[in-house]
C-alpha cells in the first residue's frame, strides 16, 4: 500500500469511532458557543474518565466518546463542516481515532493544549512521572443584591482525594510491584497494522505505561487510589460578577498522580432572578407602571433601587416606552468598580374598570381633545388619510 493510500485510510477512519449525534454527547444546544463547549466537555471528561471509574467500560467508552465530539466542536473549521454534512463532512479530514486509543495519550492531547480540561501534564509514558490534578467545577446561587455588593459564601463540594491507606498508590501497603506482563515492563505496547506494513506504539492498557502492576489492590480504595471526600470552603464573591462567571480558587481540584499538584476548583456564578429588575451589563431596567394621568400631568414618585428608594420626577406628557435614567444606581463595574445606571422603563396603565364618575370625566375630556397637540396620533392618521386617497 502507497503511503498516499495509507494517509487516505486513516483519514477516513479517523471519526468513524461513534455516529452519536456530537452535540448530544456533549449535551449543549447546536447555538453553543466555545466556552460552553469547552465546559460541558471538562464536566464529562471528569465524570467518566476511568481513573475515577476504574474497570467500568461504558464509562471509559463516554470518555472517549466525549473527547471525540471536543475535537470537532472545539475546531471552527471541523464544527462548519459537522453542522452542514453531519459525520460524513469528516470523512477526508485529519483527526484521532478516540476509540482505540489509550485514556492517557486521549488526556495528554488536551492537557498539551487545555491545561484546565484535564490538568495538564505530559504524555503519560511513566505512570510515576508527576501529572496535575484535574480540575473541579461547582455552582453557587446568589441574589442580585449580593452580585452589587460581593459576597462570601460557604461552598461545599466533593472530589477525589488520595486514599489515606494506601496514599493514592493503589495497592495493598507492604505488596512489593512486579513487572507488566503485557508489556514486560516497558509501559508500552506495539501492534501491527495493514497486514505488517506498519507498527503502531501507545501505552500499555494493562499498567497505564508504569511498567509495573500490583496483584493486591487496597482494599479500601479497591486498587484506584482515590477516596470521595467532601471539601468545605469559603468562597469570596467580587462585587460586579455576571450570571455564568466563575471564580477560580487554585488548588482545590483534585490531587495530581506521582505527587504531582492540584488541580483548580472553578465555582460557577448563578444569579437568581430578580422580581423587579432585569440586568443589562452593568444597568439595571426596571419596568414601572405609571397611570395616564400621571404620565399626562406629571408626577414624581419612589423609585426602588438596591440601596432603598430614590424620588424620579415624571415630567407631564411623559410616553410610554419612555426610559428614564437614575445615574449610578446599577451594579459596579467588576474591573473599574464604577457603577452603571437604573433605567426605569415607564409602563403606561390603563384602568379596567372605570365609575360612572370617572366615565363622565373621561367623556368630558374626549371633548375636548385636540388631535394637534398629540403628533404621533396626528401624524399616523395623516398617513391613514393618504393610503385611502391614493387606492
Amino acid at each position: 500500500m502507497s503511503l498516499g493510500l495509507f494517509r487516505q485510510f486513516i483519514n477516513i477512519t479517523s471519526y468513524m469511532a461513534t455516529t452519536q449525534d456530537y452535540y448530544d454527547i456533549l449535551k449543549v444546544d447546536r447555538a453553543a458557543g466555545p466556552e460552553d463547549i469547552k465546559r460541558a466537555y471538562r464536566k464529562l471528561a471528569m465524570k467518566h474518565h476511568p481513573d475515577r471509574n476504574p474497570g467500568d467500560a461504558e464509562a471509559e467508552q463516554k470518555f472517549k466518546d466525549s473527547a471525540e465530539a471536543y475535537e470537532v466542536l472545539a475546531n471552527p473549521e471541523k464544527r462548519q463542516r459537522y453542522d452542514r454534512f453531519g459525520h460524513e463532512g469528516l470523512r477526508g479530514t485529519s483527526g484521532h481515532n478516540f476509540s482505540g486509543m489509550d485514556v492517557g495519550d486521549i488526556s495528554s492531547i488536551f492537557g498539551d493544549i487545555f491545561g484546565d480540561v484535564l490538568g495538564g501534564g505530559g504524555r503519560r509514558r511513566n505512570g510515576n512521572r508527576a501529572r496535575r490534578g484535574y480540575d473541579l467545577e461547582t455552582e453557587v446561587e446568589i441574589e442580585l443584591e449580593q452580585a452589587a455588593a460581593g459576597v462570601e459564601r460557604d461552598i461545599d463540594f466533593v472530589r477525589q482525594d488520595l486514599c489515606e491507606t494506601c496514599q493514592g498508590n493503589g495497592f495493598k501497603p507492604g505488596s512489593q510491584p512486579i513487572d507488566c506482563v503485557t508489556c514486560a515492563g516497558q509501559g508500552q505496547v506495539a501492534q501491527n497494522g495493514l497486514g505488517g506494513m506498519f507498527r503502531m506504539v501507545t501505552t500499555c492498557p494493562a499498567c497505564k505505561g508504569a511498567g509495573k502492576i500490583y496483584r493486591d489492590k487496597c482494599t479500601s480504595c479497591g486498587g484506584g487510589g482515590r477516596q470521595a471526600k467532601k471539601r468545605v470552603l469559603v468562597v469570596k464573591v467580587p462585587p460586579g460578577i455576571h450570571e455564568g462567571q466563575a471564580i477560580r480558587v487554585a488548588g482545590e481540584g483534585e490531587p495530581g498522580n506521582a505527587g504531582g499538584p492540584h488541580g483548580d476548583l472553578h465555582v460557577i456564578v448563578r444569579i437568581a432572578k430578580h422580581k423587579l429588575f432585569t440586568r443589562e451589563e452593568d444597568h439595571l431596567i426596571l419596568r414601572m407602571p405609571v397611570s395616564f394621568t400621571q404620565a399626562a400631568l406629571g408626577t414624581e414618585l419612589d423609585v426602588p433601587t438596591l440601596d432603598g428608594k430614590q424620588k424620579l420626577k415624571i415630567k407631564p406628557g411623559t410616553q410610554h416606552g419612555a426610559m428614564l435614567r437614575l445615574n449610578g444606581q446599577g451594579l459596579p463595574n467588576l474591573r473599574s468598580g464604577r457603577r452603571g445606571d437604573l433605567v426605569a422603563v415607564v409602563m403606561i396603565e390603563v384602568p379596567r374598570k372605570l365609575t360612572e364618575k370617572q366615565k363622565n370625566i373621561l367623556q368630558e375630556f374626549a371633548t375636548h381633545e385636540d388631535r394637534k397637540i398629540m403628533p404621533e396620533s396626528h401624524s399616523f392618521w395623516d398617513k391613514i388619510k393618504e393610503h385611502i386617497g391614493a387606492s
